[in-house]
């Protein structure tokens, strides 16, 4: 079996433990506490939570299943790939919250997961390096903060539906952040030696992956808390892919080799993909009514 067949098959098992870790996390944020409380202090409340740590030990595995599929194959592939959690997540979801899923919201979702097979088999994603400069970096930095800082503004301007998909755009790229940097840790790990840890510890994307995994967890349930699964999911789940993809062209040199024909189509995937992000996001009455914060 190829590594790029054997790549997907990891990242296609990641995408359902890490569905799971989200339902977990998403019903544990909404019930938490019933004070107002913001993005922090909900965190450190979350922290004393075991039915929280449980979320995170499923996730965690799917985050290693991840990182295994990341070290054979390209973030355009695995990351496009991991959409598909939300198909996971939609039942479960559902399941918890004690209504069905709607024909409505299954028709978005599987349109939502067909656009990400056409982008992964029509694209025909290619791998590149494993890190990129400082200069690089620095580079995305000037255009991710001012993008994420207004995002954060408008989350505590509007509440609701609203808020909760600006701070899962916020969550989704700092997501998405992550994928690509643990591309770098990975290309890095090898425990067998002392050389080789030591090597891990000096490699600068160790410490900008472990501050982002944390900035990423703590936007995350503040946008499960914020608003209802299909509010937040939706918006993380395709965010996270797209930033991804996106940084993984520009800053490891990923290339996508669709025939003339396929641009087409690609660029029609990416419209059905936003389309039912929008859809899925308005189903927010399908569900409770979200803890004020």
């Amino acid at each position: 079996m190829a590594k790029a067949d054997i790549a997907a098959l990891l990242a296609l098992a990641a995408a359902f433990f890490i569905a799971v870790g989200d339902v977990i996390h998403q019903r544990t944020a909404q019930e938490v506490t019933d004070e107002p409380v913001g993005h922090v202090a909900l965190f450190l409340n979350l922290l004393r939570d075991r039915q929280w740590w449980l979320g995170s030990g499923v996730a965690a595995a799917g985050f290693a299943l991840q990182a295994a599929a990341l070290a054979l194959g390209s973030v355009l592939l695995v990351q496009a790939l991991l959409v598909t959690s939300l198909l996971f997540a939609l039942p479960i979801g559902a399941k918890q919250a004690h209504h069905r899923v709607t024909r409505w919201e299954w028709t978005w979702a599987v349109l939502l997961a067909g656009s990400v097979i056409v982008i992964v088999t029509v694209g025909n994603p290619t791998a590149g390096q494993s890190r990129a400069s400082l200069d690089v970096w620095l580079a995305v930095a000037a255009v991710l903060g001012p993008l994420l800082a207004l995002c954060l503004i408008g989350s505590r301007v509007w509440s609701g539906p609203a808020s909760a998909v600006l701070l899962a755009v916020v969550s989704g790229t700092l997501w998405g952040l992550f994928a690509v940097l643990t591309k770098g840790v990975v290309g890095h790990l090898d425990v067998t030696s002392w050389v080789g840890i030591l090597g891990l510890v000096r490699t600068p994307e160790l410490y900008a992956w472990v501050l982002v995994a944390v900035a990423g967890t703590a936007m995350q349930q503040a946008s499960f808390r914020a608003g209802a699964l299909t509010a937040s999911l939706p918006t993380m789940t395709v965010t996270e892919p797209v930033v991804a993809c996106v940084l993984g062209v520009v800053v490891l040199g990923e290339t996508l080799r669709p025939s003339e024909a396929g641009w087409f189509l690609l660029v029609a995937a990416v419209a059905v993909m936003v389309a039912a992000t929008a859809a899925l996001a308005r189903g927010e009455a399908a569900t409770r009514e979200p803890v004020a914060l």
